[in-house]
């Protein structure tokens, strides 16, 4: 009987084994495949930070000049969506005078008539 419940303890000792071999298998080609997206993502980003310098020997683009540009970006795109918000503001408290001006007008007119 100990020598049947060690065959079995070996047993799934090995199907344990087997299985941590496949999941490091796809683990190593998940990794793989992460960092070929990552490749590819800094060679487009590259590109589009300078697509002239792209490619070309004597004109190569430093990561931390690519850094730099999406950070001006980034930065630009936050100035950006705050100045929108700020025009949206303004445009609502535009639209709310207007509208309290055109209730004014309204009553000046209903009184006019009155008076006539």
């Amino acid at each position: 009987q100990a020598e049947e419940e060690l065959k079995e303890a070996s047993s799934r000792q090995a199907l344990q084994l087997q299985e941590m071999g496949r999941r490091e298998r796809l683990l190593r080609a998940a990794r793989g495949r992460a960092e070929e997206q990552l490749e590819s993502l800094k060679t487009r980003v590259m590109q589009v930070c300078s697509p002239a310098a792209a490619g070309v020997a004597g004109k190569a683009v430093t990561e931390q000049q690519v850094i730099e540009k999406v950070r001006q970006i980034s930065e630009e795109n936050q100035q950006s969506h705050e100045r929108e918000k700020r025009l949206e503001e303004e445009l609502s408290s535009r639209l709310s005078k207007e509208k309290e001006v055109s209730a004014n007008l309204e009553m000046v007119k209903k009184r006019l008539h009155e008076l006539q």
